[in-house]
């Protein structure tokens, strides 16, 4: 667990370059914390900023995303003069990376498996900077976390939130902080059915071999855990839930149509999860970056 003080202090070091995102009732039982509306259309800038931050010295920094982590380290990179290299896998979505690259990245694309191992590895063979992990960094769960805690002075009352879960490390900055402070809430966790370790690991008592799809979903699921991941997870995830591509789909559409939201495939699962329930949600949209192309094709049903 982040400790609620690190917690506090992201938010600190962070200050008024994040603003808080919005919390809106999408119907009698269920709220949509919409962090797609931030600068860079997603969350990732809050822990990229206080890793940052939190520094002694400041250095040029690298990454390895598919598209959301790429934007958040380029913008903390401009925020404090210094460079961002992107190691990215070939198949990540076009328009992530055209952002990333509008606000002064450098992307190095690499094999899917190769960019995987980046994010195991901590870094790349030949590329020199501060590495900021896009999941697993106390500094970058720290920043995340305070989602939740605007999330409880935003709402009195609810019975679970739900988080899409990629690495994790959204998952468990925002279950940190809730957990402190509404020890009852229960935590659940949204992965793409093609890829959903953590709801096998659940299953299993025990992280194991899954077959993994690459989808449009592309900021959230994965081949496996992280390392540390599922030691973590057990003591602050309540459920991991594995949504069907179709049923993501649809949460894509009710939220255009319904609460005038564009969500890419990670951040509609929450809402796909929570439609599953009975209980008082609030789903996190984590980001808006999707294709237009995927877009219009998910719209036109």
């Amino acid at each position: 667990m982040i400790s609620l003080e690190e917690i506090r202090r992201a938010r600190e070091r962070i200050g008024d370059s994040v603003r808080p995102s919005p919390l809106v009732q999408y119907d009698e039982r269920v709220w949509l914390k919409l962090e797609n509306l931030h600068p860079i259309g997603c969350f990732k800038l809050r822990g990229a900023l206080n890793k940052v931050r939190s520094e002694a010295e400041v250095r040029d920094l690298v990454t390895a995303s598919a598209g959301n982590m790429a934007q958040g380290v380029a913008w903390a990179a401009r925020e404090v003069g210094v460079s961002a290299t992107i190691v990215a896998p070939e198949t990540a979505p076009r328009t992530k990376l055209d952002a990333a690259e509008r606000l002064g990245a450098r992307i190095v694309p690499v094999p899917y498996e190769e960019w995987w191992q980046a994010m195991v590895d901590r870094g790349r063979e030949g590329i020199d900077g501060l590495f900021v992990h896009p999941t697993d960094d106390p500094a970058v769960m720290a920043g995340n976390g305070t989602i939740g805690l605007e999330l409880c002075e935003q709402l009195d009352a609810f019975d679970t939130v739900i988080v899409p879960w990629g690495g994790g490390g959204l998952t468990l900055g925002i279950a940190s902080a809730v957990k402190a402070l509404r020890p009852g809430t229960r935590v659940v966790a949204a992965e793409p059915a093609t890829g959903a370790p953590l709801s096998a690991a659940f299953a299993a008592g025990a992280p194991t071999e899954i077959e993994f799809e690459r989808s449009f979903v592309d900021g959230a699921g994965g081949p496996a855990l992280l390392p540390g991941m599922w030691e973590r997870a057990r003591e602050l995830v309540d459920e991991a839930v594995a949504v069907p591509l179709a049923e993501a789909e649809e949460a894509i559409r009710l939220l255009a149509a319904r609460a005038h939201v564009v969500a890419e495939g990670a951040g509609a699962l929450a809402l796909a999860a929570a439609l599953r329930r009975h209980d008082r949600c609030v789903c996190i949209v984590s980001g808006g970056n999707i294709d237009p192309d995927v877009l219009a094709r998910i719209l036109a049903g």
